[in-house]
């Protein structure tokens, strides 16, 4: 008989509660997974806690009641985080978040230096990871004068530019023309990370992830 081995859960949350002062509470036992290799949808409702769910995994949201494990280790506090973010990408749903650097190339390499790579490194990477995106003539830019489109394919290109295992992907196709959506779309098919990603756009999600969840009254199903 051939053993099937288990897959590597990458995220878990075991019971999981967030609750904000004077609110209902935007989790409320949570018992949800993500498997190494898989990309799952989730949608919901506006305001209903899909981006809380994405700040929580990365330790920007402390849950109030609950386990959170990443990579098979609970995370208890800020320092538990640490290694776990260095293989977890974040786009935020607003890139002016994500943005803070006189160029575009600049912005694109803070992350490769943070890791350790030389400055010729880093701006190779930087250079490589825009053309990726079809984007590498808007390397001498300021971020802060793009179109809303271009700032979201920036800020993704600081993501991919720190090559992470995990992509977390708030609202990816947010503000872009057609063609834009549709070449992303292509490129979200073909890459090898595992993502959650975070959408109101059920034909793109059903395009690129291998299920679709719903977080509805702080539950996902």
């Amino acid at each position: 008989m051939v053993r099937m081995d288990t897959p590597r859960r990458v995220i878990e949350l075991e019971n999981v509660h967030v609750t904000f002062a004077g609110a209902p509470p935007v989790l409320d036992g949570v018992h949800w997974h993500l498997n190494a290799g898989e990309k799952v949808g989730l949608m919901g409702a506006n305001g209903n806690g899909k981006s809380t769910l994405l700040h929580l995994i990365l330790g920007l949201v402390s849950p109030t009641q609950g386990t959170l494990r990443l990579f098979g280790q609970p995370m208890r506090q800020e320092s538990d985080f640490s290694s776990a973010r260095r293989q977890i990408g974040l786009l935020f749903q607003h890139s002016d978040d994500q943005l803070f650097c006189p160029t575009v190339l600049e912005d694109v390499a803070f992350g490769p230096r943070n890791l350790g790579f030389s400055a010729e490194e880093a701006v190779a990477i930087a250079h490589q990871t825009l053309a990726q995106l079809h984007i590498d003539d808007l390397a001498d830019r300021v971020p802060h004068h793009l179109s809303g489109g271009q700032k979201k394919l920036v800020a993704l290109a600081t993501i991919l530019s720190m090559k992470p295992e995990v992509l977390l992907l708030d609202e990816p196709i947010a503000g872009l023309d057609t063609d834009t959506a549709e070449r992303l779309t292509a490129f979200f098919q073909a890459m090898p990370q595992t993502c959650l990603i975070v959408s109101h756009h059920t034909a793109f999600l059903e395009q690129v992830t291998h299920r679709i969840d719903h977080l509805v009254a702080g539950q996902i199903e």
